[in-house]
């Protein structure tokens, strides 16, 4: 024993070696392998990158006043970025309407162990290498025997590296407090007979980024999120599925509202509920509005945000809604519309849609989309559209998938604004106007989705939770159920008459050709001249036959 000590400490250098940084990692063997397929594949490669995505979270679920599930996660996915061709024309380049898919977002080590993520990064290129070089063959194959595009641009813009290193801080697990308070909410609910199910979730994450390239980006960033979402569900007579819900968020545990006011939100929502199950349904109407503040920014994110995504414009199976619109009107001259990552909140409430570097490496900015009701530029990453070479920093993605351009903090700004008590006002009088019956107001929504390719309809549809009927001979509002907003979108933007002057925030996360991203919405009330709803489909199996247990273990 003495002899093996004495061996060990007359020769240090034998100990483990401190783990090398995951950048330094993934940069050296990103030269290893470019340098590869430069000197011996045909074609060759002219652009490589690594992006390692890191997440790591908790969940505390509660139900019936219990803890559901309670759950830690940490994962790392890699995703690989290869060029082959040049940037006129590259693998990327979109055939037959289809976009390419190489990344598979492989699972690399937790541990910064260089030979276990060289590994993986060095058959994952190699996997994608061979995909792109088949790729780029149909395409030249491809254009032999097809008319020229309109769109001649470049498949891939040339932008400045970004080095950077700036790791968010380490994610704050909940304790058991948040434990009991998740217990203690969820509770709440037992008290109201009509909500079938329900939940309350506090979910906490952190999220790190590392990227490297062959043009020399080297970045280690990312954001700490947390949420709390409250949920109900009932069934009408009819067999309507109904439900309403609230969500809080804030970067960090502290940023999330007090218990209270988390409580106040439970209770409201179990009585949206049950004042669901008793509410008359709506039939088909055309009339006038009030959308709220977080509706309207659904509304703005679905009819107008993904129309005005870059690379759509290029893309010869999308409607191109506004490609040839870019220095003229497309909304009221009132109205302007600004993306800005690098907006953290707005008033109180953090905003979902924050990053300091979009998946592609560039550097976030704001980015004024609609000046004075003009449209002036499109939402853009790497992949030049006609008139737009550069990047504005809106190249994103889920881990495992491929980069497009999307949208992040959307802004919607009004220099016709009123208060809440005239707003209302206004909608009375164009109701009076109108000769109709009442007109509506769209409290809460859900989210929605939209046709934006030529071969379906250029529509939309945005899911309203909680609607009411205003009256104009001073009737109180009535709560009603069963409606979809649908629509055009050109038609639609005609219609808003003015808006409120309070700003809401709608954080969500927005699915799409590049996956789920982070996305707020941020706008005030809106009036609208004319809103079409159209009755919402729904279930035909009634609600149960047997009385809800209760905590005695009878029924009630």
């Amino acid at each position: 024993m003495r002899i093996f000590l004495a061996f060990f400490l007359s020769f240090p250098l034998l100990a483990a070696a401190p783990p090398q940084p995951l950048l330094q990692i993934l940069g050296e063997e990103l030269e290893r392998n470019f340098t590869v397929l430069k000197r011996k594949a045909d074609p060759a490669p002219y652009f490589l990158s690594y992006e390692v995505t890191e997440t790591e979270s908790e969940v505390i679920s509660g139900a019936s006043g219990t803890l559901s599930s309670v759950g830690h996660t940490r994962r790392r996915q890699l995703d690989v970025t290869l060029r082959v061709g040049t940037p006129k024309l590259d693998n990327y380049h979109v055939l037959g309407g289809n976009r390419a898919s190489f990344t598979s977002g492989v699972l690399i080590a937790l541990d910064n162990s260089p030979d276990a993520i060289r590994r993986v990064a060095w058959m994952e290129t190699d996997r994608v290498y061979r995909a792109a070089a088949r790729r780029l063959i149909e395409i030249k194959s491809d254009a032999q025997v097809k008319v020229a595009e309109e769109d001649q641009s470049n498949d891939f813009s040339v932008e400045e590296p970004s080095v950077k290193e700036e790791l968010p801080p380490q994610l704050k697990i909940p304790g058991e407090e948040w434990r009991n308070r998740v217990r203690s909410w969820s509770g709440e609910f037992q008290k109201y007979p009509g909500v079938l199910s329900s939940s309350v979730v506090l979910m906490a994450e952190r999220e790190s980024k590392y990227l490297v390239s062959t043009e020399g980006t080297r970045l280690a960033h990312g954001r700490t999120f947390t949420r709390i979402g409250i949920a109900a569900r009932g069934k009408a007579s009819d067999g309507m599925d109904l439900s309403a819900y609230e969500t809080f968020e804030g970067n960090e545990l502290d940023r999330l509202p007090k218990p209270g006011v988390i409580e106040a939100a439970v209770k409201k929502v179990a009585t949206d509920v049950t004042g669901l199950l008793k509410a008359p349904t709506v039939e088909p109407f055309i009339g006038p509005a009030i959308l709220s503040g977080r509706a309207a920014g659904v509304f703005f994110h679905e009819i107008f945000g993904h129309r005005i995504e870059g690379h759509r414009q290029r893309d010869e199976a999308e409607g191109q809604t506004f490609t040839k619109s870019v220095g003229t009107p497309v909304l009221p001259d009132f109205l302007s519309v600004v993306f800005d990552p690098t907006r953290k909140s707005v008033g109180s409430v953090d905003l979902n849609g924050s990053y300091s570097y979009d998946d592609e490496g560039v550097k976030a900015r704001p980015l004024t989309l609609v000046e004075n009701g003009v449209l002036k530029t499109f939402l853009m990453s790497r992949t030049p559209v006609k008139g737009f070479e550069h990047s504005n920093g809106h190249g994103r993605r889920q881990a495992g998938l491929e980069v497009v351009s999307r949208q992040s903090n959307l802004l919607v700004e009004s220099k016709k604004q009123v208060s809440d008590a005239q707003l209302r006002a206004m909608l009375m009088d164009e109701i009076k106007r109108q000769n109709k019956p009442y007109g509506l107001f769209f409290q809460e929504v859900t989210g929605g989705y939209t046709s934006t390719q030529r071969r379906g309809l250029q529509a939309f549809t945005v899911i309203p939770l909680i609607v009411y009927k205003v009256y104009p001979d001073g009737r109180p509002d009535e709560l009603v159920r069963g409606v979809d907003i649908v629509g055009t979108p050109l038609a639609s933007f005609a219609k808003i008459l003015a808006t409120s002057n309070t700003l809401e925030v709608f954080n969500g996360y927005c699915g799409a050709e590049s996956g789920s991203v982070p996305v707020s919405a941020v706008s005030p009330a809106l009036l609208v001249s004319e809103i079409e709803v159209q009755k919402k489909s729904h279930s035909q199996d009634r609600p149960p036959f047997l009385s809800r247990p209760s905590a005695t273990g009878g029924t009630e």
